[in-house]
């Protein structure tokens, strides 16, 4: 690589980042790294660099608090930005603007888009259009009705005079007026791409509210930021040849031509059936569920029974997140995790997630050490040997099972308790504060208990429930009472009545000690240790299943021990008698 290799990645700011657009922003992200460490290893490469640009042309669906959710997605996941939206995360600043090619909001960008639009205008490659919604819908309906494709053409008796004068007052819009040679396109994962006539027309580039479309701006901004390389999802590909059209047309001041970036277009992802997966995935979890639930009236604050009813019959429809998160909590339906921040809510880990994306259209073409196709590696990994020639053509499945045995696997087998107490302490304090509060001082204790059961940070709080409720809030499992504490001679029941004084003479109360006392114990009775181990999971936890007897009882503490066993006995003799 002899010149920089400078990527981009541009995302509307209309919500939480989508999975799949974080995938793209990771390859655009791994593509510049390599680069850059080919670069400074001195052999011969120009470097790399990573863009991340907001576009945000589109007024009415683009907020800052959704700019921010972006910013906050991609720098949980780990992708960070040279060029961009400055922005603090874990003690350093991301992006900046040391090259001197923002501002990265388009929005603030109108005066360049101005420019280019006058050269177009003044050269005759651009020109005014004034048709309304009606007009442009009857011309949709004529095309229709002749069974050919409805391109939009400029017309033969156009008055460019007369358009410039109409400008000044009405309404309109700015249209290419596109070339009309075939445009190829070579693409690094799909080839040689050849677009005729039929595939383009005179589209728009400049909207009636004066903002410019993305096909426009994106262009405009790919060459004056310096974008050599342009990866985004096969969705985009009808539109590269515009945008190839464009720069064929566009000139800097000095005359020089626009370049053509390179392009490369990954494969879409998919929901295991096949289907896209789609922010409305969400949408339609929770409208099966109210339909089960056989909802007429809206049973949450800020959506009416109007708006519900419409909701429910149209498969399209979207909720805002706020009311569909809220009519989620009332059904009780876990919604897909569709965005990043669904990913982080739940409990997963940035590498991981990372990782299982990055698998989503690319291998790294090696085995490990079984001879199976490795798998399992990190963003330095990934950094080191992103290249186009490994990656796929046709959609990848969102395995969600698999994205969870990966992250089990890191938990409970390439962390150590240290490392897992700290990230889930973390996602604690962000997600479920009262865990925290509620353990107090035994949360490093909670954190070693959990670790070897958890495959999420949030499943990690069901292992040591038991822990975070009060005495008189366990709900005891039928079938565990049968077989842990009524069954066998002696029953679970009589060894626990036997055992019970024996925790006030514990000491120290710590896992090693306890064990060893249940074990002496049931030596005693002559019986194994299960016989003993069973009746007492069932009186601290309700279930024949929790973290080592040791460090269930630890965690819990004497006195809550001594109260719950004393519980259990009173209450299931009683049902005994």
């Amino acid at each position: 690589m002899s010149q920089p290799v400078i990527t981009r990645f541009a995302p509307s700011p209309t919500g939480h980042l989508h999975i799949g657009g974080a995938r793209t922003a990771l390859f655009c992200w791994a593509l510049a790294r390599r680069a850059e460490r080919e670069g400074s290893g001195g052999s011969g490469g120009g470097g790399g660099r990573f863009v991340l640009r907001i576009e945000d042309t589109d007024q009415a669906r683009s907020s800052e608090d959704a700019s921010r959710g972006i910013l906050e997605d991609l720098a949980w996941l780990g992708i960070d930005w040279d060029d961009g939206p400055e922005f603090e995360a874990n003690g350093k600043t991301l992006g900046g603007d040391p090259r001197g090619v923002g501002p990265f909001r388009q929005a603030l960008r109108l005066d360049t888009y101005n420019r280019f639009f006058d050269q177009l205008l003044d050269r005759g490659l651009a020109y005014a259009a004034f048709d309304t919604p009606e007009e442009l819908a009857a011309m949709r309906e004529t095309a229709k009705s002749e069974k050919r494709t409805f391109r939009y053409t400029k017309p033969e008796k156009y008055d460019a005079g007369a358009a410039r004068e109409r400008m000044q007052s009405e309404p309109h819009v700015l249209r290419l007026a596109m070339p009309t040679d075939p445009i190829v396109v070579h693409d690094e994962i799909l080839g040689e791409i050849t677009f005729t006539q039929e595939h383009f027309d005179d589209f728009v580039i400049r909207k009636n509210d004066g903002f410019p479309t993305y096909h426009f701006a994106v262009v405009i901004d790919d060459e004056l930021m310096g974008v050599t390389h342009v990866v985004r999802g096969q969705e985009h590909l009808n539109n590269t040849s515009k945008h190839v059209g464009l720069q064929s047309l566009l000139k800097h001041h000095d005359g020089r031509p626009f370049r053509v970036p390179s392009y490369a277009h990954v494969p879409l992802i998919s929901n295991p059936d096949g289907s896209k997966m789609s922010k409305r995935d969400k949408d339609k979890a929770a409208r099966a569920a109210a339909k089960d639930a056989r909802l007429t009236a809206s049973p949450i604050a800020g959506l009416s029974d109007d708006a519900l009813a419409k909701w429910m019959k149209d498969k399209k429809a979207q909720l805002d997140t706020g009311p569909l998160s809220a009519l989620a909590e009332h059904l009780a339906v876990d919604l897909p995790a569709i965005e990043v921040a669904d990913f982080e809510a739940a409990g997963y880990l940035p590498g991981v997630v990372c990782n299982f994306i990055a698998l989503l259209g690319w291998n790294p073409g090696v085995k490990d050490a079984e001879g199976k196709d490795l798998e399992r590696f990190d963003m330095e990994y990934l950094a080191e040997r992103f290249a186009f020639d490994r990656a796929g053509t046709s959609a990848s499945k969102f395995d969600r099972e698999k994205l969870l045995a990966f992250n089990a696997d890191t938990i409970q087998h390439e962390l150590d308790d240290d490392a897992f107490a700290a990230l889930w302490r973390t996602w604690l304090e962000r997600f479920e504060p009262w865990v925290l509060e509620t353990l107090g001082d035994r949360f490093e204790r909670a954190a070693r208990a959990t670790r070897p059961r958890a495959r999420t940070l949030r499943d990690a709080i069901e292992p040591i429930r038991f822990a975070l409720i009060d005495d008189d809030q366990i709900v005891y499992d039928d079938k565990a009472v049968q077989k842990g504490l009524k069954k066998g001679e002696p029953s679970g029941l009589a060894l626990l009545e036997r055992f019970a004084p024996q925790l006030s003479a514990i000491e120290p109360f710590e896992p090693e000690t306890i064990e060893s006392a249940v074990k002496a114990f049931a030596e005693s009775q002559e019986v194994g240790l299960g016989k003993i181990a069973a009746p007492l999971r069932v009186a601290l936890t309700g279930t024949s299943v929790s973290p080592p007897l040791g460090e269930t009882l630890g965690l819990l503490g004497r006195e809550i021990c001594i109260e719950r066993v004393a519980r259990t006995i009173g209450e299931h003799t009683q049902t005994s008698a």
